[in-house]
């Protein structure tokens, strides 16, 4: 065969598939006019289905997060941090006496003050941050 007639027989079926393509899309628009999507995943309760609302919440009480109350931060020079030894003191930011961050996953939570209950650490919770507090920081 020769190039020219390779040619013409591409063509050829290139056209009948634009026209099938193009008879597809028209049926498929005939038989279904309006598409609505799939009922993927379960919804959730409105104001009026509280009940339901706290069964689902109960789901996820029991998973683990990690809380860290941060007494306060610095920067040091890996000169420094190579000299330091047992009995070696490192000045934080934080001033004594000032509240302490709790922080739930890296996020500011909440803030306290150090308590000491049986000879343990504790910390007394004096503020909390709400949401609506969190977002506004975020915009700063």
């Amino acid at each position: 065969m020769s190039e020219e007639t390779d040619q013409k027989e591409e063509d050829v079926s290139m056209d009948d598939w634009a026209a099938a393509m193009g008879e597809q899309a028209e049926t498929e628009a005939a038989a279904a006019p309006e598409a609505k999507p799939a009922q993927i995943f379960e919804q959730f309760g409105g104001p009026g289905d509280r009940a339901a609302g706290l069964q689902d919440f109960d789901m996820i009480l029991d998973i683990p997060v990690a809380m860290t109350v941060e007494l306060g931060r610095t920067k040091i020079s890996i000169r420094n941090l190579l000299q330091l030894a047992h009995g070696s003191v490192v000045e934080l930011d934080g001033l004594a006496g000032e509240p302490m961050d709790v922080l739930v996953n890296g996020t500011l939570i909440a803030q306290g003050e150090v308590v000491v209950v049986n000879d343990k650490f504790g910390i007394r919770l004096t503020d909390i941050i709400t949401p609506q507090e969190r977002i506004r920081k975020l915009n700063r």
